[in-house]
């Protein structure tokens, strides 16, 4: 740690805590979930914290597990969830998800750059190229990833350029010759290629703190690719340090070769928490976040992850490298897959240490489970080992955790010198250095 180093660190709007069991306490606060209200009062929280951002995933259909047991109130646009927020809030950076397969890039640009006017150079775009959701925009079945991070890059490129397209510098505002631009700064990018056809330029200006910042969560070799040629920020699945610091070596060495500062990226992991005031409880709180999941649906998931069945198999049973499918076969998620068939085949666990992973029962985040001082070690451990450069965290188990990491492990951070104690800028951009 030298000292100048700090965490990045943003917070998932996401209703994390609310999952098995949790939503079920009279003080859970379920009932209040429908409401903008709530996730404001939310934002506000991290924003008096100092955080650098807020964060909201999204989904583009309903799964059986949504409608059944899953308390999230389905999945609101985050841009419009977001512009709400922005009027709420005054410093953190608003992290909104958009998918690049199935969205129009003049529309993605003009939204982003809106929210960033609204939020005075607030915005991010957190960009996805979605796994799932085909059916619901007449595209069956989905493209494979490899035309997908195609169109992505093809995508970015049109929005960059159209964030381009009407400078900030082409704002007069000459009330004596009643001029409100230089229209010879506002140029068409005739785009053309294999994915868009977009004249450009768009409707409104860039603002004057830049462009939005980009995050991106490619983890597959096809999408670290991606994501280090354009991300600012990459969410990163990283249950442990291994995968951490293998992550985040390559994608500064990719960006490096592209003629990238390996600085100019930080690769930020979900840290999935569950805090108490003794670790008893803490594991107790982890336990009942994961009753609901029966060994039917963790082997279900495992297969649908990795392609591998182990159903007939005893819990006890080993599982070794020789037992893992075709590589090359199709799964819901290769990110996923690929950190399970590296765990596999280093430690040769048992079929119940499996069905434990994160990979299995939630979604490849780090989990650190216990006292305060518990998950400040986890995460100081991380930091110095070079396998993160912040995280997102996505509170885990009930409110409380989250309450636990806002008025003690935060200012915890602050004390170590590895957080701050106060905005040194307004906008996003200036969070993140750049």
């Amino acid at each position: 740690m030298t000292g100048k180093r700090q965490l990045c660190i943003g917070l998932s709007l996401n209703v994390t805590w609310m999952k098995g069991d949790g939503w079920r306490h009279p003080d859970s606060g379920v009932e209040k979930m429908g409401s903008i209200e709530y996730y404001i009062d939310l934002a506000k929280m991290a924003e008096n914290s100092k955080l650098d951002f807020l964060f909201r995933a999204d989904y583009l259909y309903v799964s059986p597990q949504m409608l059944g047991d899953s308390s999230n109130f389905g999945s609101p646009d985050p841009a419009l969830f977001f512009a709400a927020i922005a009027r709420e809030t005054e410093r953190i950076g608003l992290v909104t998800t958009i998918s690049t397969t199935f969205n129009p890039p003049y529309v993605v640009a003009r939204q982003l750059q809106s929210l960033h006017w609204l939020s005075n150079g607030r915005a991010g775009w957190n960009i996805v190229t979605s796994i799932e959701g085909a059916d619901n925009f007449s595209e069956s079945p989905m493209p494979s990833p490899e035309e997908r991070y195609a169109k992505a890059k093809e995508f970015t490129d049109v929005v960059s350029k159209l964030w381009e397209s009407f400078p900030n510098e082409a704002i007069v505002i000459d009330r004596q010759s009643a001029m409100f631009s230089d229209k010879d700064k506002v140029t068409a990018i005739n785009h053309s290629g294999e994915f868009f056809s977009v004249k450009g330029p768009l409707t409104l200006p860039a603002h004057k703190s830049g462009t939005p910042p980009l995050f991106q969560a490619g983890a597959s070799d096809i999408g670290r690719n991606f994501a280090s040629s354009v991300a600012d920020a990459i969410f990163a699945a990283m249950p442990d340090i291994e995968s951490g610091v293998e992550l985040r070596n390559d994608l500064r060495k990719r960006a490096a070769e592209q003629g990238r500062d390996p600085d100019a990226i930080r690769v930020l992991p979900g840290l999935y928490f569950f805090l108490a005031d003794t670790r008893e409880e803490a594991l107790e709180l982890h336990k009942t976040a994961h009753a609901n999941l029966s060994l039917e649906r963790r082997h279900a998931s495992l297969k649908s992850v990795l392609g591998l069945d182990l159903t007939g198999y005893s819990i006890d049973r080993r599982v070794t490298a020789d037992m893992l499918p075709d590589p090359n076969q199709a799964v819901r998620s290769r990110t996923h897959a690929e950190l399970l068939r590296r765990y596999i085949i280093k430690n040769q666990p048992t079929v119940k240490e499996i069905l434990d992973r994160p990979e299995v029962v939630g979604s490849a985040h780090w989990v650190s489970v216990g006292t305060v001082e518990d998950v400040l070690n986890d995460i100081i451990e991380r930091f110095e080992a070079g396998a993160m450069d912040g995280f997102i965290a996505l509170p885990g188990g009930s409110e409380q955790s989250m309450e636990l990491f806002f008025e003690k492990l935060v200012p915890k951070l602050v004390e170590r010198g590895l957080f701050r104690s106060e905005y040194t800028g307004c906008t996003f951009r200036e969070h993140l250095g750049i």
